[in-house]
């Protein structure tokens, strides 16, 4: 089973996995886990309680880890973990995360391989980055937005 690891500095990742419950509930979120460094923690805490969960899991998982930034050290103490364990080389792992590229990870991760996930991850996360136009006419209403 494949699994969506979002990995942040603070809370992040655990308000991400809050809105996407909104947007994917059920079996998709249920495969959704949030990884976030605390405020004052150090990072090998954090790898204590990664550690935890990953024991959870099935030995057969997969991972697709979005993190905040790439060379934090969240982000740097959850491939440690993964790679203790033999699974960061299989892992997608991929920095900058935002809301497009969660929604679109956790929607397509049993359906795509890696390469095609990591493009349609990309495709996404870029194409929803616009800049959002004001009407500033006086016909401006309501309905314009």
């Amino acid at each position: 089973m494949k699994y969506l690891l979002l990995v942040s500095h603070g809370d992040f990742s655990s308000g991400l996995k809050q809105t996407l419950s909104m947007f994917a509930g059920g079996d998709p979120i249920n495969s959704v886990i949030a990884v976030g460094l605390k405020p004052d923690e150090a990072a090998s805490t954090l790898g204590t309680r990664f550690e935890a969960t990953l024991a959870e899991l099935p030995a057969d998982a997969q991972f697709i880890v979005l993190a905040d930034v790439i060379g934090g050290s969240p982000l740097t103490t959850v491939c440690n973990v993964l790679s203790n364990h033999g699974k960061l080389q299989d892992s997608l792992i991929i920095g900058g995360m935002n809301f497009p590229m969660a929604i679109t990870a956790t929607m397509s991760k049993d359906t795509l391989d890696n390469a095609a996930l990591k493009e349609k991850i990309f495709a996404e996360a870029t194409s929803a980055i616009k800049v959002f136009n004001t009407n500033t006419s006086s016909d401006f209403s309501d309905d314009d937005i």
